[in-house]
């Protein structure tokens, strides 16, 4: 199976939140669409959009999230990026950005009945080619990983700092989609 089978295969299977004002369903669908237009729809050379995959670092025995203020964007984010060849699925991709951006090893994607699964989506604009190079669309699909216990984080170069947030003292600069995917977080995990 390609990658693009399994984000194929990972949209299809997903079930959006049944919050009809978040959009869920509709961008689950436009990503299925997005794929079934451009089998390289996974790459950050696929414009205007491409696929990427993200994980929000969760420390539930600390009822905290792992956060990143990211060089590019000036926002504190959750851990994330692009798909690389290497990468047999998804969820693989947002596991692999997680541990690579946190320096925690042992991370455990959040799994629902059949394996990992997606949490959200979001899309969102980015200048990812290049400063000269026009900004393409971010069709982002988010994970939560689960920290191991006394897990402790180290700063990779692609971030500015890296900090431990509870999860009712998110800093002024996330945006809404942090701040959703954190409430999504805290209401899968409990």
């Amino acid at each position: 199976m390609t990658l693009h089978d399994d984000a194929v295969r990972a949209l299809k299977d997903w079930t959006a939140p049944e919050e009809p004002e978040s959009g869920q369903e509709r961008l689950r669908l436009d990503y299925l669409d997005h794929l079934a237009a451009h089998r390289d729809g996974l790459w950050r050379q696929c414009l205007p959009a491409h696929l990427t995959a993200s994980a929000l670092v969760v420390d539930p025995a600390h009822d905290r999230v792992l956060l990143t203020l990211h060089a590019k964007v000036g926002r504190w984010l959750q851990m994330g990026g692009h798909c690389e060849p290497e990468d047999g699925t998804l969820a693989a991709a947002a596991l692999r950005e997680a541990t690579e951006e946190s320096g925690i090893p042992g991370l455990v994607l959040l799994a629902a009945a059949d394996g990992p699964a997606p949490v959200r989506l979001d899309r969102h604009r980015v200048r990812c080619a290049g400063r000269d190079r026009p900004e393409s669309d971010h069709l982002d699909v988010q994970y939560v990983a689960l920290a191991p216990a006394g897990a402790e984080a180290a700063i990779s170069e692609e971030s500015l700092d890296l900090r431990w947030f509870d999860y009712e003292a998110l800093p002024q600069l996330t945006d809404r989609s942090v701040r959703e995917l954190v409430a999504r977080a805290r209401e899968l995990i409990g």
